[in-house]
């Protein structure tokens, strides 16, 4: 094999640990369905509801309850989040409270579950303030 070959080999094998890494499953993570996401809101009232969006953006709609704490914000607002609850985590697709709950992780948080496809595919009420 030639060297092009090689170098077109692993760069496809880069791509795809790329996208495993950035979009596949996060291990203690739960991924819930709206419907399921609701119930658990719903299901507890020690559960934790935090919405890692701009504050833009959870002034334009968020889930009644939710605390806005920006990804952006996240590592030094740690202390506003309790390790002894349930944590509900949402933004605008589900990408960004991924990354919120891998954060998370990596400061001892357990107890963690987010809503897939975020409040894009909520279907429960939305409040603006």
């Amino acid at each position: 094999m030639n060297s092009d070959l090689w170098v077109n080999i692993i760069l496809v094998v880069l791509v795809l640990a790329f996208f495993y890494f950035r979009f596949g499953p996060t291990k203690g993570l739960k991924t819930l369905s709206a419907a399921n996401f609701k119930q658990e809101l719903e299901g507890s009232k020690q559960t934790v509801l935090i919405d890692v969006r701009e504050p833009g953006e959870f002034k334009g709609g968020h889930i009644q309850g939710a605390k806005n704490i920006p990804l952006s914000q996240l590592n030094r607002r740690l202390c506003e989040i309790p390790k002894d609850r349930d944590l509900l985590l949402y933004c605008r697709s589900g990408m960004r409270s991924k990354s919120a709950a891998r954060i998370l992780m990596k400061n001892g948080f357990t107890r963690l579950a987010h809503l897939r496809g975020g409040i894009s595919a909520w279907t429960g009420p939305v409040s603006k303030r």
